[in-house]
């Protein structure tokens, strides 16, 4: 199965192995996010795994490590490929799969402090 999803997912797909006061490894910069966002054989399991409702690679632990303190430091320690990479995701679960991007903000942020600004610039105007 391909690695990261966004990330997640989520976010964070190449949310990874943090050195401290440093950036997230640059490890899974060159993952092909179109690749798992188009196919959902490979994106749910990922998204699951951040959720707690399913089996986690060693990869998608490490990721859900990091999720919220990406989160609520707007990607601080992110390298610019993870920073885009993560709107990217986030912009595809917002718009396109919408009952597990309100699950992940249930989980990582449930007073709506960070969710709502990505919502605000990543949602697409339905026609």
């Amino acid at each position: 199965m391909k690695t990261i999803l966004i990330v997640c997912v989520l976010a964070l797909a190449a949310v990874a192995y943090a050195r401290p006061g440093d950036t997230y490894t640059d490890k899974f910069d060159n993952v092909n996010l179109d690749e798992i966002l188009e196919n959902r054989r490979l994106l749910i399991p990922y998204i699951k795994c951040v959720l707690e409702q399913g089996k986690c690679t060693p990869d998608g632990k490490e990721l859900k490590s990091h999720i919220r303190e990406a989160l609520e430091n707007n990607c601080a320690k992110c390298t610019e490929t993870q920073r885009r990479g993560t709107r990217r995701v986030l912009g595809h679960l917002i718009n396109h799969e919408t009952d597990f991007w309100t699950q992940l903000c249930a989980k990582y942020d449930p007073d709506r402090k960070y969710v709502t600004k990505y919502e605000s610039e990543l949602r697409t105007v339905k026609a």
